[in-house]
């Protein structure tokens, strides 16, 4: 297998998706271990956390990196979800996600809310919803209380995204 090369520079925000091994449908059902894995605060990888969704065999995110490279964010939260996740169910071998993950530096204002439009949209889009506010495992939520969705946006039928995104 060839090794794919990535671009790194400071200050790029990346779109971000990963998923599970032969799309077993585990991350919903285990989002805690996910949302710590990002957030754990015991961690010498810092990153900021622009919008996330966690959906039931992958998940999106858009990140800023700051000063570590995207491939350690990426490593180290693939690796501390796989090791909570074995640790909870007791198993102690095989693959938990697929080897590579998907990204694209987000170029200018208009492609960062396409992407941030994406992640939220994304249950609606798998059929797991009607609305995207019904799904728990989003940063949906903390948009809608800021104010930069309306209450009743991406109902069902609504929107649609051209593109490619990694899944």
């Amino acid at each position: 297998m060839s090794k794919l090369l990535r671009y790194f520079a400071p200050g790029n925000i990346y779109f971000v998706t990963s998923v599970t091994y032969n799309r077993a449908p585990i991350l919903s059902e285990h989002a805690d271990l996910l949302m710590y894995s990002i957030a754990d605060p015991e961690d010498k990888i810092k990153f900021e956390l622009s919008a996330w969704v966690v959906m039931p065999d992958h998940f999106h995110l858009v990140i800023d990196p700051k000063n570590c490279s995207l491939d350690q964010v990426m490593k180290r939260l693939k690796l501390s979800f796989a090791f909570k996740y074995r640790e909870r169910l007791k198993i102690y071998n095989g693959q938990v996600w697929q080897s590579r993950y998907w990204d694209h530096i987000i170029r200018n204002q208009d492609d960062w809310n396409r992407h941030i439009d994406y992640i939220h949209y994304n249950p609606v889009k798998h059929g797991l919803t009607q609305s995207p506010f019904i799904w728990k495992h989003s940063s949906i939520h903390d948009y809608l209380r800021e104010g930069f969705y309306a209450a009743d946006w991406g109902v069902k039928g609504n929107l649609r995204f051209i593109g490619d995104y990694g899944e």
